[in-house]
């Protein structure tokens, strides 16, 4: 084999480069080569190893205890957690955007709120005595102020909440009629095919 070698000189010859070829001696006898295997330092010890798990001790035993009883409350909480994680951060989104615009508020707000306020607690003393009333009369007071300042907003509102109503009310219209064919069906059956069973 040959080996070849770049050497340079000084600062003054710091361009010039040379080529050096080494060759083995004729005399010297071939070395055969030698495996990994056959070195010492790879040398496979003899029979076979065996893995042998530890014994736990009592304090093992018990946390591996706990954590098999709390896995199902973590997993129940990280579900909790990811679920409820996107409304707080569009409650929170939502209280900064809130401070904001009262930070800011248009002139003449903060009046209309009072008087609007003020409405809520007119239908709360109104509303004395019947509990009916307290869920009815506050919101609908304050609503009907509101409506006296934003009446652009009052007639959206009242357009999406009576798509609402109208909707529900449908459906339990068909709730009701269900379970009122089915109660009927199964007295006239009852009763007989002859006879006309009354409800």
């Amino acid at each position: 084999f040959q080996v070849i070698q770049r050497s340079v000189g000084p600062a003054s010859l710091s361009l010039l480069t040379f080529k050096v070829y080494a060759a083995p001696k004729k005399d010297s006898p071939p070395k055969n080569s030698v495996k990994v295997d056959e070195l010492s330092l790879y040398s496979v010890p003899e029979g076979q190893s065996k893995y042998v798990e530890e014994a736990r001790s009592q304090l093992e035993e018990s946390i591996s205890q706990l954590r098999h009883y709390c896995e199902p409350y973590t997993t129940w909480c990280q579900e909790t957690y990811s679920q409820t994680k996107p409304k707080m951060q569009s409650l929170v989104q939502w209280g900064l955007d809130s401070y904001d615009y009262l930070q800011n508020a248009p002139p003449g707000f903060f009046p209309r709120l009072g008087v609007i306020g003020f409405a809520g607690l007119i239908g709360l003393l109104l509303a004395r005595g019947s509990k009916i009333k307290k869920l009815v009369y506050p919101p609908g007071f304050m609503g009907l102020a509101a409506s006296l300042y934003y009446p652009q907003q009052a007639i959206v509102f009242a357009q999406v909440s009576g798509e609402r109503l109208y909707d529900w009310g449908l459906r339990g219209y068909i709730v009701i009629e269900d379970l009122w064919k089915e109660n009927f069906q199964k007295k006239v059956i009852k009763s007989g095919p002859g006879t006309v069973a009354h409800a």
